[in-house]
């Protein structure tokens, strides 16, 4: 994937220029920094001293209250804190633009001083080092100034103390990288052969200077797809029909009131315990505490379920029914127990699957079963967060992997039944992005990784199809329910 890149500069009395950050409180209580073109925007309306500033006119359905150090969403009106805080300036570019360089440069391209990035302690460490003496003695040739390939250079740099090495090992690894010349000799896959720093590290640098050995695995690279598969090389799956499900709104169950449905469910207890009904915490002795719209029940009748033996206000329960998607189906609150057949919200959308002729890290013995799921933006139901609003689907199609093993194939089986039951996704706030009304994972973990697990979503990962399983189960999908299915 090719993606425009480009370099902004910004004016001395911008919030950048000042080293003024904007900041947004996310939903797990810490601070996400606005992009920098909407905290200029911010800081210029704060600065002029007016109440409030409208972000619509770049972009975003926001008002910033000053008054209360508020954003507020225009659509929601969801609230939520912000913050103004100083940090270190962005420095002041003068003269001509360096020249661009990569990795490797030409042979025996002489190092250019570094241009410190930023302000931080770090780069200012880098500028005060590459300015000493150590920096400007010689090296070998070819070698940046400082570091040699001899035995020699090895030796000097082992008697400086270790402050001052750490300062020349970050200088030079600065220096080194500016002018794309590697001389750190470490060993790697192939043997031994220089290696640039930036692979191997301040660590490298040290053990290598102090002349001990270095052993450096190349670096891990993250594989989110198998390579390029043919139509022809791609197989159905044995013992699973078609290729590919789509799922649209499945209406529920009319013809039967809340009170009927909960009433296969329960056992009327006459005499409640000497507890708390933990849906509207008043004593199951005393009437429900619930304030919402009151169903059509006593609030004083008290239930136990039939499973799990967990005891409730009748009137609680009915509300809570109504508050869920009245499928037909409940959960018991305090331990989760699922009576009937639960069912989510997910929007509509296909699901595809199918045998690819590549193995998973950790499952080399057996193929790749890969699950193309694809589901369009659209308009939230009434079952949805915030009904006749638009909703986004950022990152689709998603691919995902499971082993071709008798174990992948069972996880598949269920997948399949939770994507019927539409229990896969559900409309939400992303925990990534922090954007609301949007398609997100519904508690069921999913591979998105194919050749590494770098970022946990991959394999090998010994526990991984257990775990799933468990997550199925805990979503009331079992073995028990693919005869179900067929039933």
């Amino acid at each position: 994937t090719i993606r425009p890149v480009r370099r902004s500069y910004y004016d001395p009395s911008s919030a950048p220029g000042k080293g003024v950050v904007w900041e947004w409180e996310n939903d797990s209580g810490t601070w996400t920094p606005y992009d920098m073109d909407v905290g200029i925007t911010i800081q210029r309306a704060y600065e002029k001293q007016h109440p409030w500033v409208d972000l619509s006119a770049i972009g975003f359905c926001y008002v910033i209250d000053f008054a209360t150090m508020g954003q507020i969403n225009r659509q929601t009106q969801r609230k939520r804190r912000v913050r103004r805080r100083l940090d270190m300036v962005y420095p002041l570019v003068s003269g001509t633009l360096p020249k661009s360089q990569s990795w490797p440069a030409s042979p025996g391209a002489a190092a250019a001083p570094p241009v410190p990035a930023c302000t931080c302690p770090q780069c200012l460490l880098v500028m005060s080092a590459a300015s000493t003496p150590a920096l400007s003695s010689g090296g070998a040739s070819g070698s940046p100034p400082g570091v040699g390939s001899g035995k020699g250079s090895r030796a000097s740099l082992g008697t400086l103390n270790r402050s001052h090495l750490q300062r020349l090992a970050i200088a030079q690894s600065r220096v080194l990288i500016a002018s794309g010349v590697p001389t750190v000799p470490v060993k790697n896959l192939t043997g031994s052969s220089p290696v640039n720093p930036a692979l191997a590290g301040i660590t490298g640098i040290l053990m290598s200077a102090a002349g001990l050995p270095v052993c450096l695995t190349r670096p891990p690279k993250l594989v989110l797809h198998p390579p390029p598969v043919s139509k022809s090389e791609i197989q159905s799956i044995p013992g699973i029909s078609h290729s590919c499900r789509k799922t649209t709104k499945k209406q529920a169950k009319k013809g039967k009131t809340p009170e009927e449905v909960l009433k296969k469910y329960l056992q009327k207890v006459r005499h409640p315990p000497d507890e708390d009904c933990t849906i509207c915490m008043e004593r199951l002795s005393a009437p429900s505490g619930y304030k919402g719209p009151q169903p059509a029940i006593k609030p004083d009748l008290v239930g136990k379920l039939v499973k799990c033996s967990h005891v409730f206000h009748l009137h609680c329960l009915v509300a809570m029914y109504n508050n869920g998607n009245k499928d037909g189906s409940l959960q018991c609150p305090t331990c989760k127990t699922i009576y009937g057949v639960k069912t989510g919200t997910q929007p509509p959308g296909k699901m595809e699957y199918h045998i690819i002729p590549h193995a998973l890290p950790g499952h080399a013995d057996c193929k790749t079963i890969r699950i193309i799921y694809n589901i369009p933006p659209g308009v939230q139901g009434p079952e949805h967060p915030n009904p006749g609003k638009s909703f986004t689907a950022r990152g689709f199609p998603r691919h995902c992997y499971l082993p071709d093993s008798e174990k992948g194939r069972k996880v598949l089986k269920l997948l399949l039944v939770a994507w019927d039951r539409r229990l896969i996704f559900a409309i939400g706030t992303s925990s990534t992005t922090g954007e609301s009304d949007t398609v997100i994972w519904n508690e069921i973990h999913h591979k998105t990784e194919f050749g590494s697990n770098l970022t946990g979503h991959g394999y090998p990962d010994i526990n991984y199809l257990d775990n799933v399983l468990a997550e199925l189960a805990a979503q009331g999908i079992t073995e028990e329910s693919l005869a179900q299915e067929k039933d």
